[in-house]
């Protein structure tokens, strides 16, 4: 019989895929540093850009958009206008920190959704990038992937209270 999940292993989850998306992002951005650097020097200096660079650039962009958002999401670092918050009680900020996050489960629940039926779309055709011929379909459902978490993290978020734990963690 299965056993229920403790705060203890909810942690150790979240501390996970944490660390597993910044190592993720971080092994992205530099791999973006790299192919920027080397299109440029084989353009200036040999007259040569890199084939495909751009590509490249435009699939890791979105990749590295994509595993950050669910980091952001989890550390409560959104953009965020607290020009009221001295003028309200801790009972509508609380408030207004779960509205926030049931607007953002649903909307990016619904983004997700619609990624993921693109995605299949997507696969279905076989849609690869015009240069390298590189595969969308893989992209396409990291996307969805990462929207998602990103959704599950504000419906965790729902239930631990904003100002407690002083806006940076969910557990």
């Amino acid at each position: 019989m299965p056993t229920p999940m403790t705060a203890a292993t909810l942690k150790s989850l979240t501390d996970k895929l944490e660390a597993a998306l910044g190592a993720a992002s971080a092994v992205v951005l530099f791999a973006m540093m790299l192919v920027t650097t080397i299109d440029v020097i084989g353009r200036y200096l040999f007259n040569k850009p890199l084939a495909g660079g751009f590509e490249l650039t435009e699939m890791m962009l979105a990749a590295l958009i994509y595993c950050g958002l669910p980091l952001v999401s989890k550390r409560r670092e959104h953009i965020v206008i607290d020009t009221f918050d001295s003028f309200m009680s801790r009972a509508v900020k609380r408030f207004f920190d779960v509205t926030a996050d049931i607007v953002c489960f649903l909307t990016l629940g619904g983004i997700g959704f619609l990624i993921f039926r693109r995605a299949a779309r997507v696969a279905e055709y076989g849609d690869t990038t015009s240069v390298l011929k590189l595969p969308l379909a893989p992209l396409a459902y990291a996307m969805g992937t990462m929207i998602v978490i990103a959704a599950l993290i504000h419906l965790v978020l729902i239930f631990v209270p904003h100002r407690a734990d002083e806006g940076k963690t969910i557990i």
